[in-house]
């Protein structure tokens, strides 16, 4: 009997105590159609197949799916607030893609991004950036202006950043949709598998901090 009840003492010690006290994560995924889920099942848009992935690990979040279809950097910052709703832990920021395939001047999608990450910041919410990459038909110029602006602002903001959201699924056919821009659900499991050791130490730092 008291070696059961000293196992069981052991093992209480054994868990760390943020493991009993840790609320799940409140995350909101801030994004365009390719969050959003355009032309999938909501179960198999990102925001649900990250907090999915996370689970698997023993990671508690809450995710809320904030993607907008058609949605530019802009119009991310100009519905920020009701978005992003009070007691929101963490921020993906998803946005920026519609901005480079309609060549929208970088410097306007960079203004949109400062704000949207300054309002953030202020409001103590995490972020974590994406990134996206301008197509080539805009030119070298336009791409190195865009393609600049993620790293910058991770930079300037000390930020976490996923460099290229479509990373290992931009241009092949078999992980797209016939539109060729829209991740399969296939497509959607190699993002997150990508990305999820880039959300997990963002998760992290989010924990470090009393909430």
């Amino acid at each position: 009997m008291h070696i059961a009840v000293l196992m069981l003492a052991l093992m209480t010690l054994a868990r760390p105590a943020w493991a009993e006290t840790t609320k799940p994560v409140k995350l909101v995924v801030l994004g365009d159609s390719l969050s959003a889920g355009l032309g999938l099942p909501a179960q198999e848009a990102f925001p649900a197949k990250l907090q999915k992935a996370l689970q698997a690990k023993g990671i508690e979040v809450e995710m809320t799916n904030a993607g907008v279809s058609g949605d530019t950097s802009s119009g991310g910052r100009d519905r920020l607030d009701w978005s992003v709703p009070d007691g929101t832990d963490g921020v993906i920021v998803e946005l920026g893609a519609n901005d480079a395939m309609r060549g929208i001047d970088p410097d306007l999608t960079r203004a949109a991004l400062t704000d949207i990450v300054q309002r953030l910041k202020a409001r103590k919410t995490a972020v974590m950036l994406c990134g996206m990459l301008a197509p080539p038909n805009f030119g070298a110029d336009y791409g190195a202006r865009f393609n600049s602006i993620y790293p910058d602002l991770a930079k300037q903001f000390d930020v976490p950043l996923y460099p290229f959201f479509l990373d290992g699924v931009a241009a092949d056919a078999r992980l797209n949709q016939a539109d060729g821009i829209h991740p399969t659900a296939e497509g959607v499991d190699i993002v997150v598998g990508k990305m999820l050791p880039t959300v997990e130490a963002f998760i992290g730092t989010i924990n470090e901090h009393p909430r």
